[in-house]
């Protein structure tokens, strides 16, 4: 019974509440109190990892370091375009080079200097709630970095097709200048790829060999997987205006590492969709494959008049996830590509290679899959189906 509703209580005019706990627990269960909704609890790995970046970040401000805007590349379309980046925190110096990690290293004045270890691109200390403000054409976006130093925003502006810049700011850091890739409204054709194992050879997940490749091995001993970087080139040639994006369960620390990778082995430029490693807000870690599906679902939802040219390896969980897909959003696959792993790779890889040309035998419907141990064969395999 509410406040303020008749009381009857066997004669007594008045009802005295004699325990305030027993009281507010009637007036719960009686709907008569409401409490504004709790803010999400973070998980407790996140908590503290969160305070150990807190520390980190005042430690190093106090020792003169600044923040720093790392862009990542970004797509859109005509109305809309999808803006990335990260703040990090910056040791002051001549030039006012970038954070520790992804640095460039062609200037570096001897062998030592230029060995780039893959640990340097996740010793890193984000800025949480910096403020970011996007230019991108006419408009303006200010918002907030989020507990990594992330900005992903979506920018209602109308850019022209082709490549564009589009410009972030935030205080105590030089401007950046963000490429995007503006996709034209015909363009009915783009490439999504995987990149372990299938633009570059990792030979992931094993832990150990995990560790040893991304945090040890340099970033130029890395190789490029046979004939791949042919295959793409050839594939943006035959569909001009074609977008080509990498779908990877990497982390952005590596962004710069891979986009320099992709460049120097002569891959088409594209924006990178990774994840962000680490405790998140409801588990111990992210989820790879959560990640790629809803980016590919995002990607139909964004451009629903493209087919998309799956690319993966079957190492891990590419053919799963793109059969999923192919079988939800059968009017955005053109076809699938994996890339067949050998046996000594697969063992790798920790996963036994699928040998199977047949599409019905993974429920997607009228998809084309092709398999191949590598770029030359898979480049055949298209042109057999009309892709080249």
């Amino acid at each position: 019974m509410c406040p303020g509703s008749p009381v009857r209580n066997s004669g007594h005019e008045t009802f005295k509440i004699h325990h305030r706990r027993a009281a507010f627990s009637r007036l719960w269960q009686g709907g008569c109190v409401s409490l504004p909704p709790a803010a999400p609890v973070l998980h407790r790995a996140a908590r503290a990892e969160d305070a150990v970046r807190g520390m980190l970040e005042r430690r190093m401000r106090r020792r003169g370091w600044r923040a720093t805007i790392v862009p990542y590349t970004g797509y859109g379309a005509p109305g809309w375009v999808r803006v990335m980046g990260r703040v990090l925190l910056s040791r002051p110096g001549p030039g006012d080079a970038p954070p520790p990690g992804p640095e460039t290293t062609t200037a570096a004045p001897n062998k030592k200097a230029k060995i780039v270890r893959g640990w340097r691109s996740f010793a890193t200390v984000a800025v949480n709630a910096a403020e970011v403000e996007i230019e991108a054409g006419d408009r303006r976006r200010v918002l907030r970095t989020d507990r990594g130093g992330f900005i992903d925003a979506r920018v209602e502006v109308d850019l022209p097709p082709g490549w564009q810049t589009v410009l972030i700011r935030t205080p105590g850091a030089k401007p950046v200048q963000v490429p995007v890739r503006i996709v034209d409204p015909a363009v009915t054709f783009g490439v999504v790829s995987d990149i372990d194992d299938t633009v570059m050879v990792t030979a992931l997940p094993r832990p150990l060999l995990a560790a040893w490749n991304t945090f040890v091995l340099d970033e130029h001993a890395r190789a490029a997987v046979p004939g791949m970087a042919v295959l793409y080139e050839r594939l943006v040639t035959a569909h001009p205006g074609a977008p080509v994006l990498y779908l990877s369960t990497g982390a952005w620390n590596v962004a710069p590492t891979l986009t320099r990778f992709l460049s120097r082995h002569l891959y088409p430029a594209g924006p990178l969709l990774l994840t962000d490693w680490g405790p998140q807000r409801d588990r111990w870690f992210r989820s790879g494959q959560d990640h790629k599906r809803a980016s590919l679902r995002r990607l139909a939802a964004e451009f629903p008049t493209v087919k998309w040219l799956l690319i993966g390896d079957d190492g891990q969980h590419d053919p799963e996830i793109y059969a999923e897909f192919a079988r939800d959003h059968p009017e955005n696959v053109a076809a699938v590509a994996i890339r067949r792993l050998s046996p000594a790779q697969a063992v790798l890889a920790g996963a036994l290679p699928i040998h199977d040309n047949s599409p019905r035998s993974r429920g997607t419907g009228a998809q084309r899959w092709l398999w191949a141990p590598d770029g030359a064969g898979l480049s055949r395999l298209m042109r057999e189906a009309g892709l080249l």
